[in-house]
């Protein structure tokens, strides 16, 4: 999406060679037509899937996910970092490790929003070393679900995360790949 790759430009902040701060339109502050845009280019790169559910993980990938579950007309199911009081009891738990944040925390969906005949897709803001997406897939597995792929908005292509999906066979989908950082600007695959 050259679109996309204009947005980063423009509006992106590099704060460091590995940080790609892009808050004014994706994760913090959201561009919600824009983010339409982003979700109807999911779901045209996976439209033969036959796609049941839109899985993420809180917070940020919750934006594209929904606008993709949006045009596919499905559910969203987002794993939860934390337990609230209203939370089941019944659930998936898996441990992932945060890039941004440092830490390692246990991600958790509900059992009865994932079933045995669901064909999940996968949606994240960032694709950095692949944790949260192996984690996701890892509780679609453990559901009897089928993974039909993972969509990132912005993939570090620098960082191992792209190529450990797709060497384990995982179909991944990146709106926009960068290769590399430097100072104010960021250079795009």
């Amino acid at each position: 999406m050259e679109t996309l790759r204009e947005k980063i430009r423009q509006e992106g902040e590099v704060v460091s060679s590995s940080i790609l701060k892009v808050d004014s339109f994706l994760n913090h502050q959201i561009d919600a037509g824009f983010m339409m845009e982003i979700g109807k280019e999911f779901a045209r790169r996976f439209q033969d899937e036959k796609i049941t559910k839109v899985m993420t993980i809180e917070a940020s990938g919750i934006a594209p996910a929904l606008s993709t579950a949006a045009v596919l007309g499905v559910p969203v199911v987002f794993a939860k970092k934390t337990t609230a009081a209203t939370m089941d009891t019944d659930v998936y738990v898996e441990q992932v490790e945060s890039f941004t944040r440092g830490t390692t925390y246990d991600i958790k969906v509900a059992k009865k929003f994932l079933n045995q005949g669901d064909r999940v897709l996968i949606i994240d803001d960032f694709l950095a070393y692949g944790h949260a997406a192996l984690g996701l897939a890892e509780i679609v597995r453990k559901s009897g679900a089928q993974l039909v792929g993972v969509g990132a908005v912005i993939e570090k292509g620098f960082q191992s995360g792209g190529k450990l999906l797709r060497d384990r066979g995982i179909r991944t989908e990146s709106l926009a790949i960068v290769e590399r950082m430097e100072e104010k600007e960021v250079i795009f695959k």
